[in-house]
């Protein structure tokens, strides 16, 4: 006996899904062990993300690995709508009181498909970028797959939803020097894959990776993380 039909395209979604759930796991993993073991003047260390800390970066993360559609939105509305003040309530309730609870914290929602109203390739992105924030002000260097900075430099590179970065690179070529990553039409910025992601999500430190005449314009765009 054969079961109901299945629509070809939602087969093809759900696996894709499943790959980008992977990978998020992947790299919250990966992020967990590089942080280990931290000094408390590591984790008080400023991040790439304005004025917070690789350890606020770190509770940042474990929040939007913890918040439902529904708990999402209970709180955008107890903060009336305010999204920064939403953000900070819920990094402050994953903190904890030492930096080993905020790590701890994190490890739980390792395997977590838990999100707000996001696509799982913003969740992806968002680790990556996340990570590459606490990273570089560490010295930690992390080789990430090329098919994952690739799927997550496409995702940026047309969304505004979670940060501005359509936006960001309108009228400019990018180009990566490591992978197949190609858009847009305007100066040129080419450069690393991982480079480009964060330059287009606004992380100026980035640009000194990138070569280009478009490199002036893209970090003169770039505020605010």
């Amino acid at each position: 006996m054969t079961g109901p039909a299945t629509d070809p395209a939602t087969t093809a979604e759900h696996h894709r899904g499943s790959g980008v759930w992977a990978s998020v796991h992947c790299e919250r993993a990966a992020l967990a062990a590089d942080l280990a073991e931290l000094t408390d003047e590591e984790w008080a260390t400023p991040s790439l993300c304005t004025e917070l800390t690789v350890r606020e970066v770190l509770a940042h993360l474990t929040a939007g690995a913890s918040l439902t559609t529904v708990t999402w939105l209970a709180g955008v509305v107890r903060c009336r709508f305010d999204f920064d003040r939403q953000v900070a309530m819920r990094l402050a309730e994953q903190l904890g009181a030492t930096a080993d609870e905020t790590l701890e914290r994190f490890r739980r929602v390792v395997s977590s498909t838990t999100k707000p109203p996001l696509p799982a390739i913003a969740m992806l992105g968002e680790t990556i970028v996340h990570g590459e924030d606490v990273r570089r002000p560490l010295g930690i260097r992390r080789d990430h797959p090329a098919g994952v900075v690739t799927a997550v430099a496409e995702y940026y590179r047309g969304s505004d939803l979670v940060v501005v970065a359509r936006k960001r690179v309108a009228g400019l070529r990018l180009a990566a020097d490591d992978g197949p990553f190609a858009a847009g039409s305007g100066p040129l910025v080419s450069g690393p894959t991982l480079s480009l992601v964060m330059a287009m999500t606004g992380r100026a430190a980035h640009c000194d990776d990138l070569e280009g005449e478009g490199v002036e314009i893209l970090r003169g765009r770039c505020g605010p993380a």
